[in-house]
C-alpha cells in the first residue's frame, strides 16, 4: 500500500498496493474522491474524480 496526500485536506491518501489505473479512492478525513493516473512507469498521481448527477430520466 502506497501514500499520497489527499490534494483537498492534505492528510494521509492510503493506496491499496493492487489498485489499478482509474480506480477511486476516497480520503478518509474529508471523503472528497481520487481517481488514480497510474503510468506505466508506477508512479501515482491524482485527479478529481467526477460525480454523476441524476438525471431523472430526462
Amino acid at each position: 500500500m502506497t501514500e499520497n496526500s489527499c490534494p483537498e485536506c492534505v492528510s494521509e491518501l492510503k493506496i491499496p498496493g493492487d489498485a489499478i489505473d482509474g480506480e477511486i479512492v476516497t480520503c478518509a478525513d474529508c471523503g472528497s474522491a481520487w481517481e488514480l493516473d497510474i503510468s506505466s512507469d508506477g508512479t501515482v498521481s491524482l485527479k478529481q474524480a467526477e460525480s454523476v448527477g441524476e438525471d431523472w430520466g430526462e
